[in-house]
């Protein structure tokens, strides 16, 4: 039987296909989305849109509410404005979010809501699991504190789930897509000495792992929502090079990324060699393992 399903970040890179997938799936879907509702329709399909939370203010309620709204962390230099619109963007909307879900008649069985493997901070060559004590940085102040907001709902006994998701892969967009360009040209190449870690996933296993999490009654807390096999910068840019049938020979120094992007430029010079093993101990499968497969699928080839 389908369930009422409230979405945020519906119209993102990630949320766009989750719509589609839980329509298919049967489920009734309300987003929020700042787009007109004609514009959000063209992207999610038949869905109900509102524009503010204030909207669902005293609601029924939904069965469930998944979280995905951000702004995007690469998108522009890290000023101290930028900051506060990314730390907005995520904390305050969650926060208000949660209120608005205590006004509702019905409370919803779940929420599964975004977060980041940013959340560790550097972790240079370490393993990284859900159990490993995060850097004190910028990026794990803000996945802390997107998180905790999400949490309070468990005083109300909501499951929540959240979704410490790494660097995905997929067609048309994120990343990737701005990768492309130069790779195509044969202007690609490693990101300083290449040996930061890339915990990579592909798209379609991100939303069928926010679905497991949603549907699971068991699921519950932090999950790296990241493939198993993490690899290096130098091996993520020589695999899609090989992919693109073209040469990685253009390395960007780290001093050239730093002048060029100041703080955001430890977003690229350092990683995090995360693995899922929550979502494996729990029965969570992948359908993208392999580096080599996701790209091929992510480009095309």
């Amino acid at each position: 039987m389908g369930k009422q399903i409230l979405l945020t970040g519906a119209t993102g890179f990630i949320g766009h296909i989750l719509c589609r997938r839980l329509m298919e799936e049967g489920h009734s879907l309300t987003v929020l989305s700042r787009q007109s509702a004609d514009a959000a329709k063209s992207v999610c399909g038949r869905v109900e849109v509102v524009q503010t939370l204030d909207t669902l203010r005293a609601h029924p309620g939904f069965d469930a509410v998944i979280n995905l709204a951000g702004e995007g962390i690469a998108d522009k230099r890290w000023s101290d404005a930028r900051k506060q619109t990314l730390r907005s963007s995520r904390i305050e909307l969650t926060r208000n979010l949660v209120q608005i879900v205590r006004s509702w008649q019905k409370l919803p069985e779940v929420m599964v809501s975004g977060s980041a493997v940013g959340y560790y901070g550097d972790q240079g060559d370490s393993l990284v699991t859900e159990d490993t004590p995060p850097h004190d940085e910028f990026t794990h102040r803000l996945c802390r504190d997107w998180e905790q907001e999400a949490l309070e709902l468990q005083a109300d006994d909501v499951r929540v789930c959240l979704s410490r998701t790494g660097i995905v892969t997929g067609r048309h967009g994120g990343f990737l897509q701005r990768m492309l360009l130069p790779f195509k040209l044969g202007l690609g190449g490693r990101l300083g000495a290449g040996q930061q870690f890339m915990p990579w996933v592909h798209r379609e296993d991100v939303v069928s792992g926010l679905l497991w999490m949603m549907g699971t009654p068991s699921a519950n807390g932090a999950y790296n929502m990241v493939s198993p096999n993490p690899v290096t910068n130098r091996v993520f840019t020589q695999t899609l090079a090989q992919t693109l049938h073209r040469p990685a020979l253009v390395p960007v120094p780290a001093a050239a990324l730093k002048l060029m992007l100041g703080e955001m430029a430890s977003l690229l010079l350092t990683g995090q060699k995360a693995i899922p093993r929550r979502l494996q101990e729990e029965g969570f499968k992948f359908r993208y393992t392999e580096l080599e497969a996701a790209l091929k699928e992510s480009t095309g080839n």
